[in-house]
């Protein structure tokens, strides 16, 4: 029998009371020890906060179902806010971008790299201009060098597809964001936002994440006569899971290898998970290792956003 979510309006101590008597009822979930708490998930805040809590949501009560332990979805404030929350043991499960997992791991010892989507093998960025900058279509990473001298902002300042690989691309193209820009870039916190102050002519350039990109276009929330694609990154490995440690010693041995195998087990052989993945841009869930995010380390340290 699996737990259901307990309403967040409910006070702790009818909330332990009731998950008390729902053990009794039906023995629990296997392996799960009394008091183990829920499982709580997250995710980096890099698009509209309704947008992610419904993917969200619909994540947690998929993993409900699949583990049959009880799951929460914590909310964070700000990419920071989610690798300190990680590292003092209060997530257990965060989709992270690449920068970010990373980060999580070297800052909380023993966490597990557990997957990916498949569209983040080969991530890219975006880098979109308002029509009234006048800039042509770039064909090179070299290209970029006609930036210089525009107002730009990058998306969060942690962000992987929105400020750390495009920094890197815009730096093998000769350009110093501190510099060459006119006036300090901006950070405007998410991808969704940078779409939105383009558009509105608060910057004439700016750094986005590919699919974020794409579905606002698709969707039709982009006015593409005002505010245009101008250059496409190379690819590069980007979002994925990682899981706290502990996680075993709360919810029985071998738990990190049944959260993976949910997460591997979103395949879309069913409506339910189709839906659940279309939340995600992704058509299926694969494997990931640390070593995937090697490169993204190497570069973060380069750009000193990794001491």
């Amino acid at each position: 029998m699996s737990m259901v979510r307990r309403s967040r309006s409910l006070s702790a101590g009818v909330i332990g009371v009731a998950v008390v008597l729902i053990a009794a009822g039906c023995g629990g979930p296997a392996g799960v020890e009394e008091g183990s708490g829920p499982l709580r998930i997250s995710a980096i805040p890099d698009v509209d906060p309704s947008d992610l809590a419904e993917r969200e949501e619909a994540m947690e009560a998929y993993l409900a179902e699949e583990l049959d332990v009880e799951v929460e979805y914590v909310p964070v404030s700000d990419y920071a806010a989610s690798v300190s929350l990680f590292g003092t043991g209060d997530l257990d499960l965060v989709f992270y971008g690449g920068l970010t997992g990373v980060q999580a791991r070297l800052r909380t010892e023993g966490a597990s790299v557990l997957a990916q989507r498949d569209i983040d093998e080969r991530f890219r960025s975006v880098f979109i201009a308002h029509r009234d900058a006048s800039l042509e279509p770039i064909e090179d990473v070299a290209g970029l060098s006609v930036l210089e001298g525009s107002r730009f902002t990058f998306g969060s300042e942690s962000s992987t597809s929105g400020r750390l690989m495009p920094a890197y691309f815009l730096d093998q193209a000769g350009i110093d964001p501190e510099a060459d820009f006119a006036g300090a870039p901006g950070f405007s916190g998410s991808h969704d936002l940078t779409i939105d102050l383009v558009q509105a002519g608060s910057y004439e350039v700016g750094a986005v994440n590919e699919q974020v990109w794409h579905a606002r276009t698709e969707a039709g929330t982009v006015d593409t006569d005002t505010v245009q694609e101008i250059f496409t990154t190379p690819e590069y490995a980007d979002y994925h899971w990682v899981g706290a440690p502990g996680v075993d010693e709360r919810f029985g041995a071998g738990f990190t290898d049944r959260l993976r195998q949910a997460l591997l087990d979103l395949d879309g052989s069913d409506a339910g998970e189709a839906g659940l993945l279309e939340k995600y841009g992704a058509e299926t869930i694969i494997p990931a290792e640390p070593a995937d995010y090697d490169r993204i380390e190497e570069i973060a340290r380069t750009l000193n956003l990794i001491r």
